[in-house]
């Protein structure tokens, strides 16, 4: 995508076409090496449109949520290790993103619908969280499901169609699967 991820201390040059994440992932999961948060940052600016109400499910460092709130959403980061709260919430700030980072497991405490929900988690996970995310999104939302690794794919694509969801991308990177999928098979999320 069109993202650079840079570690707080250094200071590279930046191509004026480059959106610049700073981070210091500390003790949380997310640098941007691995394969299932590349598949999230090329899919993020597909559908990511400013204003978008945006959750980061399992946010780790923050990464995801940055890079949304950079392409104009507002954004919620979750996750249920305080370690990774505190480190997202720095990262956060870091990037002089207003994110606030939230304490808590899968979508509980977060009321209202999103327009888009990601999830870069283990594939039982996002299973277990599809049937809140229908719930958790705005008719149109999306899904976008990552950290499947490629033997577990068919059980996510299956859980995601029986919920009523569309898949409208599917990527494959290493052993790696990212799914990005609508609610009630509109595009429009």
């Amino acid at each position: 995508g069109p993202f650079l991820i840079i570690p707080s201390w250094l200071s590279p040059p930046v191509l004026a076409d480059a959106i610049p994440i700073r981070l210091d992932p500390g003790m949380a999961f997310g640098t941007g090496a691995h394969p299932t948060t590349q598949l999230c940052l090329e899919l993020l600016p597909t559908v990511v449109r400013p204003g978008h109400l945006v959750y980061d499910i399992g946010t780790g460092s923050g990464i995801l949520a940055i890079a949304a709130a950079k392409l104009g959403a507002k954004v919620r980061a979750v996750d249920k290790d305080p370690v990774a709260v505190g480190v997202a919430a720095e990262n956060c700030a870091l990037n002089q993103v207003e994110v606030p980072v939230l304490s808590g497991d899968l979508l509980a405490n977060l009321d209202e619908p999103a327009d888009l929900i990601i999830a870069n988690i283990l594939a039982e996970v996002v299973i277990e969280l599809i049937p809140q995310a229908v719930a958790g999104l705005k008719p149109g939302g999306a899904l976008l499901a990552s950290g499947i690794i490629d033997h577990k794919a068919a059980q996510v694509h299956s859980a995601l169609a029986s919920a009523g969801f569309k898949i409208i991308n599917a990527l494959q990177k290493e052993d790696w699967v990212a799914y990005l999928a609508v609610r009630d098979g509109k595009e429009d999320a």
